[in-house]
């Protein structure tokens, strides 16, 4: 048996393994052994392919084709559509649930039907209590509502300079 040159991975044998091993040539077979390398890193199963030096393109575009993905479902269309998914509703009434499953992963529908983040729906508004229902309905119509921390300080000096306020402090005393 010859074998030209350095031995580093089980490859550079061929079968020369297997036919010592099916000849019982334990001798051979210990021989050659012996002779490849004592470095795991110059085993076959790490002699992995070099990748070139320039760099893969990484972006969200090429890693989608990559893939094979189809178009991302929005969260919620630009424009306010009260009549997202009633197409789904026709299909799922005639049986046909294949055709919409591949209508929604062809032509993705949002998540959402408006895409306002401080809409907040009628059913919980009504479970609110009554204050809480009137703090929301203030936010909601901005009108000239008088903050609870703004004071008139002017006002409030003329009316205790007036005598009328002084008159309402002595009856609570």
């Amino acid at each position: 048996m010859q074998i030209d040159g350095i031995l580093c991975k089980e490859a550079q044998l061929g079968s020369a393994l297997n036919h010592s091993v099916h000849e019982a040539r334990r001798g051979d077979f210990g021989l050659l052994l012996s002779l490849l390398s004592q470095d795991a890193l110059d085993f076959s199963q790490f002699d992995l392919p070099h990748s070139s030096s320039q760099e893969a393109d990484k972006s969200e575009e090429a890693l989608k084709k990559a893939l094979q993905l189809g178009p991302q479902k929005p969260l919620a269309p630009e424009q306010f559509d009260m009549l997202i998914g009633q197409s789904n509703g026709f299909m799922a009434q005639g049986g046909d649930l294949t055709s919409l499953r591949l209508k929604e992963c062809l032509q993705p529908e949002p998540f959402a039907v408006r895409n306002d983040k401080k809409h907040i729906p009628l059913h919980i508004v009504d479970n609110l209590e009554p204050a809480v229902r009137q703090k929301l309905e203030n936010t909601r119509s901005p009108q000239m509502l008088v903050d609870k921390h703004d004071i008139d300080a002017a006002g409030f000096y003329d009316q205790i300079a007036g005598g009328e306020m002084q008159s309402m402090l002595q009856v609570a005393v």
